[in-house]
């Protein structure tokens, strides 16, 4: 197998250690599954390596990775409205975000590949679960945060065994300082946004979806920070199309915060790359002049690396990028939790997305509950 450049189309085999092409792009994965059916899933196997027929899985050391990520529930919520909304209950993994999904695959590949240290950035739950599944895979890891990232989250890595690096930095120049320890040797980059097996993990997000209702809701809606659930289900979307085993794909709202919205921001432009975004989630050091504060840490993204790519699919496939009310966040959160839900603040910032924009909506509708309420906690 072999990565491919998005911007020049160098390839480059997946043993690399370059984590992008030397032109600066990101990579995506050379690879094509089989045409997508039910009757290749293993229904023995109660993981999201139940889907490994459609994975680029080559041997059997996921039995010694895996932790039972993925097969979450998928369960109707009850509104006060005629909607019809479901919610995929994916904070229920082992460390209790969606991203589990994508660092089993990324481990995967490293543990396969020989690595004995990883080093990763993130706003707090990728760092999570790359943390426990190099804890699981035998690997040392060093995580970089930002400050103002949750205390919880930072604890949890640490749990792990995992070393923490907390920087008084935006998330965007903590990655940039991740990257550069990861050039300089420091350790393999298991990227949640570069590399291209995380968005391999997280397209099972669909697949269930698929299995559990044999069908696709309506609408779907999709945070977006660096898009690695977006990735993944766009191309999970396309694998199901091409089998022709959905007629049409559902119509994707991609959802940003209204504090921290380049791609949605260029997206309203017409723009080809992200509008140019200062991030900085709550609790963190703001500076003069940088763009307000948002609760949604987890989408708090303001140079995604994949922004130009994001917006490609968004222009071939008819997405519209919706904002969420930083004032309506909070809120939100107390809505899902009165019903049983008690998700972070990136998952409420996107029903709250819903909840502003459901008039005018046709169909039923999906929403990612994609990591618990405890890892909002300061």
């Amino acid at each position: 197998m072999f990565f491919k450049c998005t911007e020049c189309n160098k390839e480059f085999p997946v043993e690399t250690t370059n984590f992008n092409c030397n032109c600066g792009g990101a990579f995506d994965l050379l690879y094509t599954p089989p045409s997508f059916s039910l009757d290749l899933v293993d229904k023995t196997e109660w993981s999201l390596f139940r889907y490994r027929a459609y994975l680029p899985v080559t041997n059997d050391v996921w039995k010694d990775i895996s932790m039972g990520e993925g097969m979450t529930p998928l369960v109707e919520l009850g509104t006060s409205s005629s909607d019809k909304v479901f919610v995929k209950v994916d904070y229920m993994m082992p460390t209790l975000s969606f991203k589990d999904r994508g660092a089993a695959l990324v481990i995967w590949l490293a543990k396969t590949l020989g690595v004995k240290k990883v080093i990763q950035d993130s706003s707090g739950n990728a760092g999570n679960s790359i943390a426990a599944y190099a804890a699981r895979a035998g690997m040392e890891c060093e995580i970089y945060v930002p400050e103002g990232t949750s205390t919880s989250k930072i604890q949890m890595i640490q749990s792990y065994g995992a070393k923490v690096k907390v920087l008084p930095l935006s998330r965007d120049d903590t990655a940039k300082a991740c990257r550069k320890a990861a050039k300089n040797g420091e350790g393999y980059y298991a990227s949640h946004v570069f590399n291209p097996f995380f968005y391999q993990g997280t397209k099972t997000f669909v697949y269930e979806v698929f299995e559990q209702l044999d069908r696709l809701p309506d609408n779907f809606f999709i945070p977006v920070g660096n898009g690695t659930l977006f990735i993944g289900v766009m191309l999970a979307l396309d694998e199901l199309f091409a089998s022709g085993i959905i007629a049409r794909r559902p119509k994707i709202y991609a959802v940003q915060s209204e504090l921290c919205a380049p791609i949605l921001t260029a997206f309203n432009a017409q723009k080809d790359s992200p509008a140019p975004v200062t991030s900085h989630p709550v609790g963190a050091a703001h500076p003069a002049g940088a763009a307000k504060k948002t609760l949604a840490e987890g989408i708090a993204v303001g140079q995604p690396a994949r922004g130009s790519q994001i917006l490609r699919y968004a222009y071939d496939t008819g997405i519209e990028f919706i904002p969420a009310a930083e004032d309506k966040i909070l809120e939100a959160q107390t809505l899902l939790a009165r019903q049983g839900f008690f998700v972070e603040h990136t998952t409420a910032a996107t029903y709250a997305a819903y909840l502003s924009h459901r008039h005018k909506i046709e169909g039923d509708v999906l929403l990612p509950l994609c990591g618990a309420g405890l890892k909002s906690a300061k």
